[in-house]
């Protein structure tokens, strides 16, 4: 565990904490490791509620953190592990900021599928801001992704709700809607981001739009399920 970037380097600022990342990323990509898409942080209310930050944050996804549905996960590859509820967006054609807008992420939405997130803090938890957070890859550990695809013209997107379980008890609950109105604002916000560092989204790319429930806090042995109704269920199991 970490200690805080930000108590050992009080000056540092959010294009501080990209930079960091960024070269965290390049390292991993010299390395070998394949970059898939992104993640988004921080979207909903509850979110930010639950973290004291007060603003979205985004980071990458490699290859090696993704998982498919019904996957015995290895608790130990992670730390202060948390499990979130979202929905990926699986991009058709790439999405430019800075001036994106939730009609253009649709637009070049294949899919969209429901997720977790599972949440990997390597700087200790205690007093971290938003620059912390970021420079950690915005705590992206790995996902889980289900098997329900679906065409964003086909559902009313921020009314997908999801109940997630934890060892057969309901822990939390929550509706898309609740980040940023829409979960494909999510995306759009994060194409005007990338714009603002000269990256962008890209076609072939998934992107998780943020979490609608609070995290909730697994341990070795934990099995978790998320249940979206129309569109399945996911589940995982933490070995």
């Amino acid at each position: 565990m970490m200690p805080l970037l930000t108590a050992r380097h009080p000056g540092m600022t959010v294009d501080d904490a990209y930079a960091v990342q960024g070269e965290w990323r390049r390292r991993a990509m010299a390395a070998g490791r394949r970059l898939v898409g992104h993640k988004i942080g921080l979207t909903s209310k509850v979110m930010q509620a639950a973290t004291g930050i007060d603003e979205p944050d985004y980071g990458a996804i490699f290859d090696d953190m993704v998982y498919e549905d019904g996957a015995v996960i290895e608790h130990g590859r992670f730390s202060n592990v948390r499990i979130e509820v979202e929905l990926a967006f699986a991009l058709a054609e790439p999405v430019d900021g800075p001036d994106a807008t939730l009609d253009d992420v649709l637009r070049a939405t294949e899919y969209v599928v429901p997720a977790l997130e599972i949440l990997s803090s390597r700087i200790e938890l205690a007093g971290r801001t938003i620059v912390d957070t970021i420079s950690d890859n915005a705590a992206m550990g790995a996902m889980v992704v289900g098997g329900s695809r679906v065409a964003p013209e086909d559902v009313d997107l921020r009314w997908v709700a999801a109940l997630l379980h934890r060892n057969g008890t309901i822990e939390e609950s929550g509706v898309a809607g609740a980040v940023l109105g829409h979960p494909g604002l999510g995306v759009a916000w994060l194409a005007n981001k990338l714009a603002q560092h000269g990256d962008r989204l890209e076609a072939g790319e998934i992107v998780l739009a943020g979490s609608f429930t609070r995290p909730i806090w697994v341990q070795p042995g934990d099995t978790v399920l998320a249940d979206y109704r129309d569109l399945g269920t996911i589940t995982c199991r933490f070995a």
